[in-house]
């Protein structure tokens, strides 16, 4: 998956805007995206299958950090803090050999990324990072703050949120994150992100910053041919994000993780604009993951295109639509067996509205899926066939029974 395709330029006001992941340094591994706890004293708690978003007030260690001399914001404690909880993920495929492989432009062999211990139980340590900094692994490796190295295992991976979980030992790791709420961040309050910029050779790399924008909606391109096929939703922030961030942690000054690094705006107009995936999004996703080792979704059960890529001389011609519509979204095939063919829809129907809201984009589609509803849900589907505008209600059911 590639967010807004990280070799295309797409069109934004003013000059071309590319979104390029944080991913892997080294070898290429596609990728971008658009997120239990164990932490003793006054740290959140976490019970099995459980999770808790913490907002704790601000303690001595974000007083002393604004305190410094020459209003220069100190993060060291909070780096400190924090650091042994974020590893490096070395990303090995059939094939390919750090020894014969031409150096890339990083001048690194092998696929590298990052991760964030946040939980440790039943004898093993659990990591967040990126689903494209393990896609296509055959082996996963970590290295953790004191350079030791341990085989991991991927428990679970989500393309359309940009998540994935592996698990190492409980002997290897040291203490797990906390959870911040992400929710509550304010433009201005600041951050820092640690992960490993180039990979492994500046591993544990700190860069502060503040967020600059939150709740960001990311064009993602999963299977690559240039059009968007969902919206995620991130934190904008200018602390440095580089390849092989990818993974790492982006924590507030109580040293707790509000995101994780993602990616970043890459042109040659801006500068200083990163992008992570908040935690309160994440969490839901990381248990599922560590649940089932996969996302439930709900669907229809359809193959979509943009209306809007269509030539407006078949719109009437094709379709048959009335001259006023203008946006939706064509079903090109109706699965057997499916809630779309169970409630009639058919090819070269229309949709232009789900429950009532607008549709203009199959992204917009499977954003309001994905974010408003949930297997078993009933939907409202207004669509045109030919001139003549219908509605159906059909009943969701979960993406992996497709």
């Amino acid at each position: 998956m590639k967010m807004g395709h990280e070799d295309r330029d797409s069109e934004r006001p003013g000059g071309k805007t590319r979104y390029v992941p944080a991913g892997l340094a080294g070898l290429a591994v596609g990728g971008a995206l658009l997120l239990g706890l164990v932490m003793d004293g006054a740290q959140p708690q976490q019970t099995a299958g459980s999770f808790q978003l913490v907002n704790e007030a601000p303690n001595s260690s974000i007083q002393d950090a604004l305190a410094a001399p020459k209003g220069v914001l100190d993060v060291s404690d909070t780096v400190e803090k924090v650091a042994s909880s974020v590893v490096g993920i070395t990303n090995i495929q059939d094939g390919s050999s750090v020894i014969e492989q031409a150096p890339s432009s990083e001048g690194l062999p092998a696929g590298e990324g990052s991760g964030v211990i946040y939980k440790k139980a039943d004898g093993k340590a659990y990591i967040v990072t990126n689903h494209h900094v393990v896609a296509g692994a055959s082996q996963l490796e970590v290295t953790l703050s004191d350079n030791t190295k341990v085989p991991a295992a991927l428990v679970g991976s989500d393309i359309w949120t940009d998540l994935a979980v592996i698990t190492i030992s409980a002997d290897a790791a040291k203490t797990p994150i906390g959870f911040g709420d992400s929710s509550k961040l304010r433009i201005g309050e600041p951050v820092v992100a640690i992960g490993n910029p180039l990979g492994l050779r500046f591993a544990g790399s700190a860069t502060s910053g503040i967020i600059s924008g939150i709740e960001r909606m990311i064009p993602i391109d999963v299977n690559e041919d240039g059009t968007p096929d969902f919206q995620s939703e991130a934190l904008q922030t200018d602390a440095a994000i580089n390849p092989g961030n990818s993974g790492g942690a982006l924590v507030n000054l109580n040293g707790e993780l509000v995101g994780i690094n993602s990616m970043k705006i890459s042109t040659e107009a801006v500068e200083g604009i990163g992008l992570a995936i908040p935690v309160h999004r994440a969490l839901p996703v990381i248990q599922e993951l560590e649940q089932s080792g996969k996302v439930q979704r709900p669907t229809i059960g359809v193959n979509l295109i943009d209306l809007a890529v269509i030539p407006k001389a078949y719109y009437t011609r094709e379709l048959g639509l009335p001259a006023d519509v203008k946006d939706g979204v064509v079903i090109e095939r109706s699965m057997p067996g499916s809630a779309a063919a169970a409630a009639g829809l058919q090819s070269r129907d229309v949709i232009t509205a789900l429950d009532g809201q607008p549709v203009t984009s199959t992204s917009e589609f499977r954003q309001y899926l994905f974010t408003e509803k949930k297997a078993g849900d009933t939907l409202q589907v207004t669509f045109y066939r030919g001139a003549e505008q219908r509605i159906v209600r059909l009943t969701l059911t979960d993406n992996l029974e497709m």
